[in-house]
């Protein structure tokens, strides 16, 4: 039997990357409630960061450039391999943004998010 095991339109077709993306997705969504100006930033996920330096980031965050807007990066392949199930995956998604918003805003991670380090 050749072909897709299920319909496009059937959670089980959705890529590793794409449930990834959702993942970051639903982190900034939960985000933007309390900090509305996170609309002008862009959150990107990318396989993994282009030059590593001795310890591999998980996410990076760029101040707004002068034709850019700011942005936050997640790497997704460094934080898939450091979390064994998907609830820890999506926690570790969460925290990474939350430490990248932080990094971003000037605050620190309980700012941004009250609930960080505590799930």
């Amino acid at each position: 039997m050749r072909g897709p095991v299920a319909p496009p339109q059937v959670p089980l077709s959705a890529s590793r990357a794409d449930t990834f993306r959702d993942l970051v997705e639903d982190s900034v969504e939960r985000l933007e409630r309390r900090w509305p100006q996170l609309a002008d930033v862009d959150f990107l996920v990318l396989e993994v960061p282009v030059a590593p330096e001795e310890s591999v980031p998980l996410g990076v965050s760029l101040p707004a450039g002068r034709d850019r807007p700011a942005r936050v990066v997640v790497y997704r392949r460094p934080v898939e391999l450091r979390a064994k199930s998907r609830d820890e995956r999506a926690l570790l998604v969460h925290e990474v943004v939350v430490e990248q918003v932080a990094e971003l805003l000037g605050l620190s991670p309980e700012s941004v998010d009250p609930r960080y380090g505590q799930d």
